[in-house]
């Protein structure tokens, strides 16, 4: 048996936009259906609505945790407008969860902004980190109880999305801007554009001026999730993977140093050549957003990220897979599971799990790729718990990765 410690943080994450539904004063429901393939999120999973529903399967399989975000664009929909009835939702939200045992880890921004605020500049603009701390102060108003609030999700993903929607909007102006195409002409999917340094540092900024409000405000422990991208190197590639993993990693790794805790986010492992990061090449076992299958992507970001960070705490704010044959998502799990007991084992402050994502949702532009426990009919609504549900809640009652799940990951 691979155990895990007593306390362990068990659970499943959402985002509000992914789950929520008609969240139509945000800048992505706004850019919905503007480019090529992109669909739309209307009534997404109808979430925010059903949340009990959603919570009490969770707890129900066995998990002790649940992470959500509040969102922005509804609480604050004009600048200085906070809506009291908007918090008191996303109070009940964390009153449900506490309910039900879960262990609520609450995301302030998960990369969605109110349309006011895109319009006047977003993060860009003179006023970004004023109005996003004047969002915080209102927000935190209702965090009573929450013991982990997570700043911003992914901040050098931000930045990417930040930097990729200006070169558009400069693009557009001239007349030069194209459609971009996801994969090379040998079918490979083409590396994401590298996230600017100087627009990452504007969030490190941002989050840093917000850490100490929700502390002195709530007494939650206090940090945020970076996304893990696990490079690899090929000979020679060494000087080259030090420059990207700066540039995609360690700014914002760095820039968690002093919180309470850093959320890694990791889903697949990148090679890194002498001319850069490799695209991920055509293969029948890649997933359904084109990444390969690499469960020990996790136990590499793990002990990246306590290289760079000196050791805050860690904890596993999203791993999971996008795939439709739910044995894989079990097999995938159980090895992802093995390879952060073995960081752990080796001395590794890891305080708990928590998988992407609880429901089949809206990602981002997309419906296809399917990373939920739970199956959601997008007709009727109604939610469907698969066997991985199960299996993980299993694990968490148990505190402990069963052999039978081991010897799945090596079929």
């Amino acid at each position: 048996m691979t155990s895990f410690p007593d306390g362990f943080l068990w659970g499943a994450a959402t985002a509000a936009h992914q789950v929520e539904g008609s969240n139509v004063n945000s800048d992505f429901w706004a850019n919905e259906g503007r480019m090529p393939g992109m669909e739309r999120s209307g009534d997404a999973c109808d979430s925010y609505h059903r949340y009990p529903e959603d919570m009490r399967l969770l707890a129900e399989a066995g998990l002790n945790t649940y992470r959500f975000s509040i969102e922005w664009a509804r609480i604050e929909p004009v600048p200085g407008l906070i809506s009291k009835a908007q918090l008191a939702h996303y109070r009940r939200m964390i009153d449900t969860a506490l309910g039900l045992g879960l262990t609520p880890l609450v995301t302030l921004h998960h990369f969605t902004n109110p349309r006011w605020f895109a319009e006047e500049g977003g993060w860009l603009g003179e006023r970004a980190i004023e109005r996003f701390t004047s969002y915080v102060e209102a927000a935190t108003s209702i965090l009573d109880g929450v013991p982990y609030v997570a700043t911003m999700n992914e901040p050098n993903m931000l930045a990417m999305m930040t930097g990729l929607a200006r070169a558009m909007q400069q693009a557009q102006a001239s007349g030069e801007w194209q459609s971009p195409t996801v994969e090379n002409d040998n079918g490979a999917r083409k590396p994401l554009p590298a996230p600017e340094p100087e627009i990452g540092k504007r969030f490190v900024e941002a989050h840093h001026a917000v850490r100490d409000i929700v502390r002195k405000r709530t007494g939650a422990a206090v940090g945020w999730t970076v996304a893990n991208r696990a490079f690899e190197t090929r000979p020679g590639a060494e000087e080259k993977r030090r420059e990207l993993e700066y540039i995609w990693e360690d700014l914002y790794l760095e820039g968690s140093r002093g919180d309470d805790f850093v959320g890694v986010q990791s889903y697949s492992a990148q090679w890194v050549g002498p001319e850069g990061i490799e695209p991920y090449p055509p293969h029948p076992d890649n997933t359904l957003v084109g990444t390969a299958y690499r469960p020990d992507a996790l136990g590499i970001a793990v002990r990246h990220t306590r290289d760079v960070t000196g050791g805050v705490p860690i904890i596993v704010t999203e791993n999971g897979i996008a795939t439709k044959d739910d044995e894989r998502r079990i097999a995938y799990t159980a090895e992802a599971l093995q390879h952060l007991a073995a960081a752990m084992d080796d001395g590794i402050d890891v305080r708990g799990y928590i998988h992407w994502t609880a429901l089949d949702n809206y990602e981002w532009g997309h419906w296809e790729p399917t990373f939920g426990l739970i199956a959601v009919d997008r007709e009727t609504f109604e939610r469907t718990p698969k066997p991985s549900l199960a299996w993980l809640g299993d694990v968490a009652r148990g505190g402990a990765l069963p052999e039978l799940a081991r010897e799945a990951t090596a079929r």
